[in-house]
């Protein structure tokens, strides 16, 4: 006698709800991450290609290691002071608007570093440049939270945030190729013609963003009014329970203050090398800048598989802290020995290439 066979019953609404979600987020993803990738990446290009130019431009304006230093961190007060209110801004007129005057006006005071001729000129330039583009990274990353829940945001940002090792794969030799090739021509020398063709790309692409990004899902075009309703109620839920307070009382919360200090250190690496991984190369020997710039790129190469491959991992374990503590206790280990390697070309770039990974 054989035994009667249960039908299996399929929930043919949920099946759908699920080809539906993938069909949205893979949409949703082939638009928007590439187009920010390429903002990320001439934004940072424009952010530390001062350090390639630190190879000439020391000389022709009678600029001292320390004045350069300083000049270096400069950006970050005005970074630091227009930070916040930048993002209320974003908020409130929208990410399109502001992400393209971010953008635009950053693109132009970072080719307007070619008139620099005195080092106060170069200090004014770099806090203006600071205050221009406050609020552009967690801008972005605000807007990822209005499209990605939670669960889906470490690999998307992780893919985002690549953009910072792909501007020095990029970057570094190009800005190499930029000094070694274009110096002299119309009386410039060729750190002034590094400033002017980088800063090019982001006046562009700011003009790119006005014409092409949506503000969020509900002016997305080219998603169907059933995938707008579906991501706008997956992020609205996660959005629900939100306690919304101050700036002020939001900077006295014991985790912002843990946050912003684990941030700060990091920090502190991602600039050491955005702003000395030349002058770094240069002192193990390597004095042709296009051949620093090639080297340059190792360590961002390296940085760009680890990026993705920690987002990755972070998002299929829901993990967050050891992936942080790890990659920290990494980058101080890679940084450690290349102090202790100054002059050591293999040693040091392979040093460095586990420090700028670990940071990044």
């Amino acid at each position: 006698m054989h035994a009667t066979r249960q039908p299996i019953l399929i929930d043919r609404s949920d099946a759908a709800t699920s080809t539906v979600e993938l069909r949205a987020y893979r949409k949703v993803t082939w638009r928007l991450i590439p187009f920010l990738f390429l903002c990320y990446l001439v934004a940072y290009l424009d952010r530390v290609n001062v350090g390639f130019a630190k190879l000439q431009m020391l000389a022709d304006i009678r600029m001292s290691d320390t004045a350069y230093g300083i000049g270096a961190g400069i950006f970050f007060i005005g970074y630091f002071l227009f930070e916040v209110p930048s993002n209320l801004i974003l908020h409130r007129v929208g990410a399109r608007v502001w992400i393209a005057r971010i953008m635009i006006t950053w693109g132009l005071l970072s080719a307007s570093m070619m008139l620099v001729t005195t080092v106060p000129q170069f200090y004014a330039v770099r806090f203006a440049l600071g205050l221009a583009e406050a609020g552009f990274f967690p801008g972005i990353v605000y807007y990822l939270s209005r499209w990605y829940p939670s669960a889906r945001r470490a690999r998307i940002t992780a893919w985002f945030m690549t953009a910072l090792a792909a501007s020095g794969v990029v970057g570094g030799p190009l800005s190499g190729w930029i000094l070694v090739s274009m110096g002299g021509r119309n009386g410039w020398a060729g750190w002034q013609w590094l400033f002017l063709l980088e800063g090019i790309p982001s006046v562009l692409v700011g003009v790119a963003v006005y014409a092409m990004l949506p503000d969020g899902i509900q002016t997305a075009t080219w998603l169907s009014t059933e995938e707008r309703t579906l991501l706008q109620h997956q992020v609205d839920a996660e959005h629900e329970d939100e306690i919304h307070l101050s700036v002020f009382d939001t900077l006295r919360d014991p985790r912002v203050i843990v946050l912003a200090a684990l941030s700060f250190s990091i920090v502190m690496g991602v600039y050491g090398i955005g702003f000395w991984l030349p002058q770094l190369i240069r002192s193990m020997g390597v004095q042709n800048p296009l051949r620093v710039g090639l080297l340059s790129a190792i360590p961002y190469g390296v940085a760009a598989l680890a990026m993705v491959m920690t987002g990755r991992s972070s998002d299929r374990r829901g993990e967050r802290r050891w992936h942080l503590v790890c990659a920290a206790l990494v980058g101080a280990v890679g940084f450690a020995v290349a102090a202790r390697f100054p002059t050591d070309v293999v040693v040091g770039m392979i040093a460095l290439s586990a420090g700028t990974a670990s940071v990044l």
